[in-house]
């Protein structure tokens, strides 16, 4: 079964639900939103999107609301901090990596701008073309991570079947460059 035709039969508070319905395939404008997607992205490898679903506010909490700034400044006694903390993945690779991953962002400042103008400057690419950029750019990103990634924030197609309702809401209000790729 198809994520669409899972969530459809879900209850309307469901966080599966609310998830496909309101972010899945959806174009992320905010830098903070875009990395913290990829940090759920990083810590689902190897487990379940429902245990992340689960704990994202939790994530969100311990990595100071996903800012790519406060992140890229973490030291020895974060990291330390953050594997006591329960409510996340205490798994010091992919901790270690995220803190990596927003020194990079914050280089992409200096030069294009944004996370975001990085991504948009690089599209359209296509999944093995994503997935070589990324993987020379960031740490702890293969191919299943970057294409959730790209596909949950709409570079790449395949977040929605086009019966589903909300590929259309989606294909209604994406950016023109954007319309192909949900």
């Amino acid at each position: 079964m198809d994520y669409c035709s899972y969530c459809s039969e879900l209850e309307e508070g469901n966080h599966h639900r609310v998830y496909h319905d309101q972010h899945y395939g959806f174009p992320i404008a905010d830098d903070n939103e875009l990395f913290g997607r990829l940090i759920l992205e990083i810590n689902q490898a190897g487990l379940s999107w429902d245990l992340m679903l689960k704990k994202q506010d939790n994530f969100r909490a311990a990595f100071d609301n996903f800012d790519i700034e406060t992140i890229s400044r973490y030291d020895e006694k974060k990291v330390a901090q953050l594997l006591m903390d329960s409510g996340i993945i205490r798994n010091k690779l992919k901790i270690r990596s995220v803190i990596h991953n927003a020194q990079v962002i914050v280089s992409f400042k200096e030069d294009v701008g944004s996370f975001k103008n990085w991504l948009d400057q690089h599209h359209p690419l296509s999944k093995e073309q994503w997935t070589k950029l990324f993987k020379k750019t960031f740490k702890f990103t293969g191919g299943e991570i970057v294409n959730e990634f790209l596909m949950s924030t709409g570079y790449l197609k395949g977040a929605h079947r086009e019966d589903c309702p909300v590929f259309k809401h989606i294909l209604k209000n994406k950016p023109q460059w954007a319309q192909e790729n949900i």
